[in-house]
This record gives structure tokens, C-alpha cells and sequence, in this order.
């Protein structure tokens, strides 16, 4: 798929043919290098025989060699143009961008799980959430298990992971939980993935529990 030209640095860059066939490829060259903006979104179908040319016993990269080696010997070696829609999420910044636009119904064909109780709310199996004791603006997800107490305040676009906590006066704010989070009482989770053992902003700066240098509590919501 093309891609911003000042984006090209992150993928592996190719030029093909009409007819698909691959002339060369580039693993992320900086944009000043880059031959094109057709990105390759790894995903690779080989036969067999493709993987005898893999050497043992030594570092080989499937971009930056494998693929070189293929255009040289001349191998059938093509590129599928295809109208999907596709996201990278090979950074954390990636993956947290795209939970958002998720909840908000931004990707086609993606479907929410659990029951829509109320308009871009939606929940799992045996939730206990006191609706009338706590805020919630969506969109977000509740997982199945998971305990909201009362006084505390989920904001979206916000994923509530399966089994998670989230205690009296707590604040979860354009957030991902994964499975079995606590998050403590009174604590402010704004923009971040978190799990039972570290928490991730979305520039990908990393905390992790027991952290001194953080007044920021969370844990497992099974201990």
C-alpha cells in the first residue's frame, strides 16, 4: 500500500512491474533513498523451496536479505496491490491510535463485542458496573468480569479489559486496560495502555509497577 513519503522509513519499500513483478527492495530507507512509497505490509506467502535459501547458523533478515536475493537471482517474486484497509501497529503510539479509532467506529468491518447497553457502551458477561453511582462517556468497552466501583469516572474512547478493577474515585481516561487490571482508587489514567505489571503512554514512555518515581498505582486485579 503507498504510503507518506516521510513515513517510509518504517516499512519495507517496494518497486514492481505492472504485471507485480518486484524490481527491488528497500528495508526502510530514509525518505531522501526511497525508490517508492509502496509499502509492504508483511504479509508473505512462500513455496517451499524459497526457505532452502535461508542460511544456518548466522543472522539473516527476511526484508534486507531474503528479499534482495530473490529480485537478484531473478526468483518470481511479485506484489499484490489490494483494496484493505491496513493499519501498522508495529509501535505502541500504532497500537493505541488504533484502539481509539476502533471504539469509535472508525474501522470498517469491525464489530464491537459484547451487548451495546446504552448508546457506544458496550459490555461483556457478569459485569458489575452501579450505572448510577459512576460516570461513563463513551465509546467503551467492558470486558466480561470486569468491576467498576462507585465515584469512579470512564471516559472513552476507553477498553476495559476482561476481569479488570477500577476502584472508587478513579479516573480512566482514553485508556486501554488489558485483562485483570487494578487500577487503584483516586489514581488518573489518561491516555495510556496498561497491565497488571507496567503501563505504556501513547508517546511509548514506559512505568512499571512499584515504580518510585510515580505516584501512579495500579495492579493485578486478581491479588
Amino acid at each position: 500500500m503507498d504510503v507518506p513519503r516521510e513515513e517510509v522509513s518504517s516499512y519495507g519499500i517496494v518497486v514492481a512491474e505492472p504485471d507485480g513483478r518486484i524490481q527491488s527492495f528497500q528495508e526502510k530507507p530514509q525518505p531522501r533513498d526511497a525508490k517508492s512509497t509502496l509499502a509492504s505490509t508483511g504479509i508473505y506467502i512462500f513455496e517451499p523451496e524459497v526457505l532452502k535459501l535461508v542460511p544456518s547458523g548466522m543472522v539473516y533478515d527476511i526484508g534486507a536479505d531474503l528479499f534482495p536475493q530473490l529480485v537478484a537471482g531473478k526468483q518470481p517474486f511479485f506484489a499484490q496491490n489490494r483494496p484493505f484497509h491496513w493499519i501498522d501497529i508495529g509501535k505502541v503510539s500504532d497500537y493505541w491510535s488504533v484502539l481509539q479509532r476502533v471504539l469509535k467506529g472508525e474501522i470498517a468491518d469491525m464489530r464491537m463485542p459484547g451487548t451495546e447497553v446504552r448508546p457506544g457502551v458496550w459490555v461483556g458477561l457478569n459485569t458489575c458496573i452501579p450505572w448510577d453511582q459512576v460516570k461513563i462517556e463513551g465509546p467503551v468497552y467492558f470486558g466480561s468480569g470486569v468491576k467498576v466501583e462507585p465515584g469512579a469516572t470512564i471516559t472513552g474512547p476507553a477498553w476495559i479489559g476482561h476481569g479488570s478493577t477500577v476502584r472508587s474515585g478513579a479516573r480512566v481516561t482514553r485508556s486501554v486496560l488489558f485483562e485483570y487490571t487494578r487500577i487503584a482508587a483516586d489514581m488518573h489514567v489518561n491516555e495510556m495502555i496498561v497491565s497488571r505489571h507496567y503501563c505504556v503512554d501513547r508517546n511509548g514512555e514506559t512505568l512499571y509497577r512499584g515504580d518510585d518515581s510515580t505516584q501512579l498505582r495500579w495492579g493485578d486485579a486478581r491479588g
